[in-house]
C-alpha cells in the first residue's frame, strides 16, 4: 500500500510511495518553470491514481491466448468518471486519462462572492450517467475546503452518491471542513503541510497551482 492513513481517520489517505514525494518537492520548488509544473502534476495524479482506484472489483473471465486459455481478471463493470474543479483541477485531468482512457469527465467551475465570501456554481456539466459512476473529485489543493465543499454538495444535488477527493497538498483546516461537512467522502493527498496564513494560503505549500500551471498571475 502506497498511503496511510491521516490522524488514524479511515477516510483520509496520505501518500507515501517515493516517486509521489520526489515530485512533490520538485513541484514545490519556484523555479520550476511552467511546463516542467504541469507535466509533474500530471503525473502525481497518474501515480496517485493507481491507488485511489484500488478498490475496483474485477471479476475472472476466460482469454484464448496463442497458446492456450487463460483465466484473467478484468474490471467488473464499476463505473468511474473525474470532475475537475476549474481551473488548477484541469492539470490533473491527463495524467488520470493516460492511467484509465474509457473514463468519462465533468467539470465544476466555482467562484467565491466577494460579499458572503460562500462558493457559487457558475458551470457544471456532468455525464449523463454520473449517479451510476463513482466520482473522483479533482483539485492540486485543499486549503479552506470551502470550494471542495462547495463542490461535493453540488454533486451529490444532481444525485451523485459515490465521491472521492484527490489533492495534491493539503491544509489540516480543509481536511477538517470537508471531513466536517461531507462525513462518507474518501480523501486522497500527497502531502498534508502546517496550515493556512492570514490570506489562506498553504504554508509553505506551493503558490497558486492555477497560475504556475497556465504562466499566469
Amino acid at each position: 500500500m502506497s498511503y496511510e492513513k491521516y490522524a488514524d481517520d479511515d477516510m483520509v489517505f496520505v501518500f507515501d510511495h517515493p516517486l509521489i514525494q520526489h515530485k512533490i518537492s520538485l513541484l514545490r520548488d519556484k523555479n520550476t518553470d511552467t511546463k516542467e509544473f504541469r507535466e509533474l502534476v500530471s503525473e502525481i495524479a497518474m501515480l496517485m491514481g493507481y491507488e485511489v482506484t484500488r478498490e475496483l472489483p474485477l471479476q475472472t473471465v476466460e482469454i484464448e491466448t496463442p497458446v492456450g486459455i487463460a483465466k484473467a481478471k478484468v474490471l467488473s463493470g464499476k463505473k468511474l468518471g473525474i470532475v475537475p474543479i476549474l481551473r488548477a483541477g484541469l492539470g490533473m485531468v491527463d495524467g488520470m486519462l493516460q492511467l484509465m482512457p474509457m473514463i468519462k469527465v465533468g467539470h465544476i467551475g466555482l467562484y467565491r462572492d466577494h460579499e458572503t465570501l460562500e462558493p457559487v456554481e457558475y458551470y457544471c456539466k456532468l455525464p449523463e450517467d454520473a449517479t451510476e459512476r463513482e466520482m473522483v473529485l479533482l483539485d492540486p489543493m485543499l486549503a479552506t475546503g470551502g470550494s471542495a465543499s462547495a463542490a461535493i454538495s453540488f454533486l451529490k444535488q444532481r444525485g451523485v452518491k459515490q465521491i472521492k477527493l484527490m489533492c495534491l497538498i493539503a491544509a489540516p483546516e480543509g481536511i477538517r471542513r470537508v471531513r466536517k461537512d461531507h462525513d462518507d467522502v474518501q480523501i486522497f493527498c500527497a502531502q498534508v503541510d502546517e496550515g493556512l496564513n492570514e490570506n489562506a494560503y498553504i504554508v509553505p505549500g506551493l503558490g497558486d497551482a492555477g497560475d504556475r500551471l497556465y504562466g499566469t498571475k
